[in-house]
């Protein structure tokens, strides 16, 4: 057996050196004081993060205190809000009512917003579409310019060419009475009269009098009324009566150069006609000859929901016949 070695005071001290002051009963690797870690306990410290400046990597009293004062220091700048710019506003994107420009702002007038609302029904509600086709107004124009002159002086108004469409609508409706109608919750309503809306431009928008029972009128007074209710639309002075109950509009673009254009339902109504202007474009007459004639596009919007596209476009080839034999009108309007 050999025998033991001896211990001297330089050894023992040494050795003391190399051995951990305690282990970590928490579990941990880290080497502690005892007061080390009854610290840690107490402040719910993990001494694996603590960090030591022993050499030798153990950890005193003093550690956990350092670090439990970083950790509060830490925790507290990390709640401090940040001191906004001063004088610097925050960027946003300009207002879609603010304007660097000059604007002059205008209250919208109670017509104005009635149409417009009404407008915005209409393509909501209906499942418009339009067709479109032209007419070769040689004819018209032919007997306005023999008829004009004996028609004034006969019936004091002049002969124009709103007649001429609205006989021709007229004479189409009572074929395809369907465009004559409206919807009524699951039902069709098919109106047996003929009341004919005619748009108007007035100052505070466009407006719509209605030429009651067109089926019955002639051309003079078909004229006659028209002329009368654009008066009044001008002077503003249309009533309510004037206004409700039409049938079926017709619109004219024309007069203010539009060429072509897709017209809005006037609701409940389920058709409208638009005209356009009138302009010289070479046709072909048969195989051999081309000529310049005036002719017009016209266009039906009209309420898919109850009008085919076949009936739409049938209706709208008839007011294009009637148009281009006008003496048909006389027996179809």
């Amino acid at each position: 057996e050999a025998p033991p070695v001896a211990t001297t005071p330089a050894s023992a001290a040494a050795e003391k050196a190399t051995q951990p002051i305690s282990s970590n009963s928490d579990g941990g690797n880290q080497t502690a004081s005892p007061s080390a870690r009854k610290l840690a306990r107490e402040r719910g410290i993990d001494l694996e993060q603590v960090q030591g400046k022993d050499p030798l990597g153990r950890v005193f009293q003093g550690d956990v205190k350092t670090h439990t004062n970083s950790a509060e220091v830490a925790r507290a700048a990390s709640t401090v809000p940040a001191s906004p710019a001063v004088n610097k506003p925050a960027a946003s994107s300009p207002s879609p009512t603010e304007y660097s420009k000059p604007v002059e702002r205008q209250r919208m007038s109670r017509r104005r917003a009635t149409i417009a609302k009404r407008l915005v029904e209409a393509q909501q509600t209906a499942a418009m579409l339009t067709t479109f086709n032209e007419v070769d107004m040689t004819a018209v124009l032919d007997v306005r310019k023999r008829r004009k002159d004996k028609f004034k002086e006969k019936h004091d108004v002049g002969l124009g060419f709103m007649s001429f469409f609205t006989k021709a609508v007229v004479g189409a409706l009572k074929q395809f009475p369907t465009v004559n109608a409206e919807i009524n919750g699951d039902d069709i309503v098919l109106k047996k009269y003929y009341d004919i809306g005619i748009a108007v431009s007035a100052k505070e928008g466009l407006v719509v009098p209605v030429v009651r029972d067109a089926d019955r009128l002639g051309f003079a007074e078909i004229e006659k009324s028209i002329a009368d209710l654009a008066g009044k639309a001008r002077s503003n002075s249309l009533s309510l009566a004037d206004l409700q109950g039409g049938t079926f509009t017709i619109t004219n673009g024309g007069i203010f150069g539009s060429l072509l254009s897709t017209p809005i339902l006037n609701t409940p109504q389920v058709g409208i006609l638009g005209m356009h202007k009138i302009q010289l474009r070479p046709i072909a007459i048969d195989e051999e000859r081309m000529e310049n004639r005036p002719m017009m596009y016209i266009a039906l919007s009209y309420d898919h929901r109850i009008i085919d596209g076949s009936e739409a476009v049938r209706f709208l080839v008839t007011v294009k016949e009637l148009l281009e034999d006008p003496e048909s009108l006389l027996l179809e309007g």
